[in-house]
C-alpha cells in the first residue's frame, strides 16, 4: 500500500517536472520581451515583403526564387501579426506559443534565405535575434533544442544549395559560423533567463510580504486602543485609526485629506507645536467632534525633524481623570480594608453585648428600643465590613464566553424564585445571539445588586412592569450591552457625580458600596457600568461589554 502510494507520488512529481520543462517562463519580463519580439517580427515581415516586391529588378531579396520569397514573406508576415495580437490578448497563454513561433521563424527565414541566395544574403542573421529572444523565455533544454534546429536548418539549406550547384564549398564556412553564433547566443541567454526568473520571483515574494506586512500593520493600528493620526509634511492625513477617527468625526479610510479640512482645531495645535518646537506634551486641547470629550494632544516627529511627518496621539482627558480617580479609590480601598479588619471584632463584641442585654429580664421597653438601634447599626457596620473585605480579597477574573440572551433568562428565574418576587414585575427584552466574554460569577453579582437596588428604590405602579432587563448591541460601535431599568424616583442630581464612589448612598440603611463594587467588577472584565436617567422617570444602569472579538487585543 505504502509502496504504491510512493510510486504514485513519484510519478506525479515526474510529470510535474516534465510539464515544468515544457512550459515557458511566464515572468513579466518574458511577456514584455515576447511582445517586443512579436512587434519586431511583424515589422521585419513587412520589410522583407516590401523588399521583394518593390526594390530592384531583379529584386534585392528573392533574386534566386522570387515567387517563393514573396509567398513565404507574405505568410510569415500574417503569422507574425496574428501571433502578436494573441500575445497582447492573452499574455500568459501567449507564451505557450513561443516554440511554435520559433519554428515558424526558422522555417520562414530559412526558405527566404534560400530564395535570396543562401547565407550570403544576410537574412540568416535574423535567426540570431529570434533564438536569443526565445532562449530568454524557454527553459534550458528547449532553448538548446531550438538553437540546434536553427543550426541544422542553415546547414541543410547550404547542403541543398551545394547539391543543386547554386553555391560552392566555401559557403559552408559562414554557415557553420552562423550556427556557432546561434549556439553561443542560446548558451549566454539561458542563464540570464534563469537569473531574471529568480529575481522576479524574489521581487514578487517581497511584494507579497510587504503587502501582508502592510495589512498586519493596518490591523494592529486600527485595533489599538490609543488614538493615533499620522500627518505628513504638507499636513495631509496619511494614516488614522478608528479610535482617532471617532474623535475627529471622520471615516478611518479617509486618508489624503488635509488636516485643516478635518479638524481645524487640531491643525492649529500642530502649527503651534511646529513653531514652538515643543516635543512631547502640547499645552492645548480641543473638543471632540461629538462635543462629548476634551481631547489632549501629544505630538512626536517621525524622522527627527519638527517640519517633517509627525505622529499625533489623541487622549480623552476624561479617561485620564478617571484613571487618577481610580488610583485614589484603590488607595482608599486598601485603607478601608485595613480599617474594616481592625473594627470587625469590636463591632461583633458590641452586637453580642447588645444581644445579651436584650435577653436580660431587667431590660425595659426604653432600653430595648435603644438596643434595637444598636443592633440595626451593628448589622449595617458588619455589612460594610463584609463588603470591604470581599472587595479587598477579590478572586481573580475568570472570563468565559456567555450567551447573554440565555443567561438573562436563567438569572431572572433564579432571582425571582430566590427573593419570591412576582414574575409580572419583570420585563425581559433580549435579542438573539448576543455573545459576551465575562466572568459569570461577577456578572451575576453585578446584576443581582442592580436588581435589588431596583426593587428597593422602585415601587410598583398598578400592574406596570416596573423592572426591565434588556440586552442588545449599541447602534454605533455594535458593542453588546445589558440594561436594568426601573420606574423609581431616579438618582438625585447632587448624587450622580458620586454615584459610583464608595460609601455614597441616598437610602437609609444603605452601605454605599454596592455600585462601587459593581463598577469595579465590570472594569476587571473590561466592561463599563454607566448610569442614565430614564425617559418618563426612573433609572437605567447599562453594562457595556468589551467586544469579544477584540478581547485578546485589548491590553
Amino acid at each position: 500500500m505504502d509502496i504504491a502510494l510512493a510510486e504514485q507520488t513519484l510519478q506525479g512529481q515526474l510529470k510535474a517536472s516534465l510539464a515544468g520543462l515544457s512550459r515557458p517562463l511566464a515572468t513579466e519580463t518574458s511577456q514584455r520581451l515576447q511582445r517586443l519580439v512579436g512587434l519586431f517580427r511583424g515589422l521585419i515581415g513587412i520589410a522583407l515583403l516590401g523588399a521583394g516586391l518593390i526594390f530592384g529588378d531583379p529584386p534585392i531579396l528573392g533574386a534566386r526564387y522570387p515567387d517563393i520569397f514573396i509567398t513565404t514573406a507574405l505568410i510569415y508576415t500574417l503569422l507574425a501579426w496574428t501571433g502578436l495580437a494573441y500575445m497582447f490578448r492573452s499574455p500568459v497563454t501567449g507564451l505557450t506559443f513561443v516554440p511554435i513561433q520559433l519554428f515558424a521563424d526558422i522555417a520562414g527565414i530559412t526558405l527566404m534565405m534560400h530564395a535570396s541566395g543562401g547565407v550570403s544574403s544576410g537574412i540568416g542573421g535574423l535567426l540570431v535575434v529570434f533564438i536569443g529572444a526565445a532562449s530568454l523565455t524557454l527553459r534550458g533544454k528547449h532553448a538548446y533544442f531550438g538553437a540546434a534546429i536553427a543550426a541544422l536548418a542553415i546547414l541543410g539549406e547550404q547542403t541543398a544549395s551545394f547539391i543543386l550547384g547554386l553555391s560552392t564549398a566555401n559557403t559552408f564556412i559562414p554557415a557553420g559560423v552562423l550556427g556557432a553564433i546561434i549556439f553561443a547566443v542560446a548558451s549566454a541567454a539561458n542563464p540570464l533567463a534563469r537569473r531574471l526568473e529568480e529575481s522576479e520571483a524574489l521581487a514578487h515574494q517581497r511584494g507579497i510580504d510587504l503587502a501582508n506586512m502592510a495589512q498586519l500593520n493596518d490591523y494592529i493600528i486600527q485595533h489599538l486602543r490609543e488614538s493615533i493620526v499620522v500627518v505628513d509634511r504638507a499636513e495631509n492625513i496619511r494614516l488614522i485609526n478608528q479610535s482617532a477617527a471617532e474623535h475627529l468625526g471622520v471615516d478611518s479610510r479617509q486618508t489624503g485629506h488635509s488636516l485643516a479640512s478635518v479638524s481645524p482645531a487640531l491643525q492649529r495645535i500642530l502649527l503651534g507645536w511646529r513653531v514652538t518646537r515643543e516635543h512631547g506634551n502640547v499645552p492645548e486641547s480641543f473638543t471632540s467632534a461629538g462635543g462629548t470629550a476634551q481631547i489632549d494632544v501629544h505630538i512626536a516627529p517621525l524622522i527627527g525633524r519638527d517640519d517633517g511627518p509627525v505622529l499625533i496621539f489623541l487622549e480623552d482627558a476624561s479617561l485620564i481623570a478617571e484613571k487618577v480617580q481610580q488610583t485614589k479609590l484603590a488607595a482608599l480601598g486598601r485603607l478601608s480594608a485595613s480599617i474594616a479588619h481592625e473594627i470587625r471584632n469590636p463591632v461583633g463584641a458590641l452586637s453580642h453585648a447588645g444581644q445579651l442585654l436584650d435577653e436580660s429580664p431587667q431590660t425595659g421597653d426604653y432600653e430595648r428600643r435603644l438596643l434595637d438601634i444598636i443592633s440595626t447599626n451593628s448589622k449595617r457596620v458588619s455589612e460594610i465590613v463584609n463588603n470591604v473585605m470581599r472587595l479587598s480579597r477579590r478572586d481573580p477574573t475568570n472570563p468565559r464566553s456567555i450567551s447573554l440572551t440565555e443567561w438573562i433568562r436563567e438569572f431572572a428565574t433564579e432571582f425571582i424564585s430566590t427573593l419570591e418576587v412576582p414574575e409580572d414585575r419583570f420585563e425581559i427584552i433580549a435579542e438573539n445571539e448576543i455573545e459576551v466574554r465575562m466572568d459569570p460569577g461577577h456578572l451575576r453579582q453585578i446584576c443581582w445588586n442592580l436588581c435589588e437596588n431596583a426593587l428597593n428604590y422602585a415601587a410598583p405602579v398598578e400592574h406596570e412592569q416596573i423592572i426591565t432587563i434588556r440586552c442588545g448591541r449599541l447602534p454605533g460601535n455594535r458593542r453588546p450591552f445589558l440594561e436594568i431599568a426601573d420606574r423609581g424616583p431616579g438618582i438625585p442630581d447632587d448624587l450622580r457625580e458620586q454615584l459610583f464612589e464608595p460609601f455614597a448612598t441616598g437610602r437609609i440603611g444603605g452601605t454605599g458600596l454596592g455600585l462601587f463594587i459593581s463598577r469595579e467588577l465590570c472594569e476587571c472584565n473590561r466592561a463599563t457600568l454607566i448610569y442614565e436617567q430614564r425617559n418618563g422617570g426612573g433609572s437605567v444602569f447599562r453594562i457595556v461589554f468589551a467586544d469579544p472579538k477584540r478581547w485578546g487585543t485589548i491590553s
